[in-house]
């Protein structure tokens, strides 16, 4: 598929098909395209985590009202102790990096047919605590994995982009 159009087609999902499961293979592909993506200095400093057993979605749906019915999430952590630092001292790679690598997920789900919701309404702090992660790790996001039931298409607001004009600038 073209990339500009798989990134035009891809959308938000809001509600999936509880019946149809992403297989182990379809899932071995996105997380291995995770796996890929940039990181600072290669640090890898990324963790994903794939909640789909009965409790950990319970736990999901205890931290947000957004998880559409998907039948397994991935939340994306990274540790502390592993991201780079930049010069200055002032900023980290870590939220970049797990970002990249979820973008490169969402974008190889959508590649295999597979529909996705980028999940960031939640507190990362409740989110760590119930999911018992280490004080180093944090989580910037939990992605929703699976396949849109029925009828769903992306809102209104999917097809709307401010101007090139409005986003770039040539120097």
């Amino acid at each position: 598929m073209d990339f500009l159009k798989l990134a035009q087609d891809r959308y938000s999902c809001k509600k999936y098909n509880p019946d149809k499961k992403v297989s182990q293979d379809v899932l071995d592909k996105i997380l291995r395209a995770g796996q890929l993506a940039p990181t600072a200095k290669n640090s890898q400093p990324q963790h994903i985590y794939v909640m789909q057993s009965e409790d950990a979605l319970q736990t999901v749906d205890s931290l947000t009202p957004c998880r559409y019915g998907a039948p397994l999430v991935l939340a994306v952590t990274y540790d502390q102790h592993q991201e780079f630092t930049y010069p200055g001292d002032k900023y980290t790679s870590g939220i970049e990096d797990a970002s990249i690598v979820a973008t490169h997920m969402m974008l190889a789900a959508a590649a295999e047919g597979v529909d996705s919701c980028w999940l960031n309404f939640f507190d990362p702090d409740k989110a760590a605590e119930a999911m018992k992660l280490p004080e180093n790790e944090k989580v910037v996001l939990l992605l929703d994995i699976g396949y849109a039931a029925d009828g769903v298409r992306p809102t209104p607001m999917h097809e709307k982009t401010k101007s090139i004009e409005e986003l770039v600038t040539y120097c």
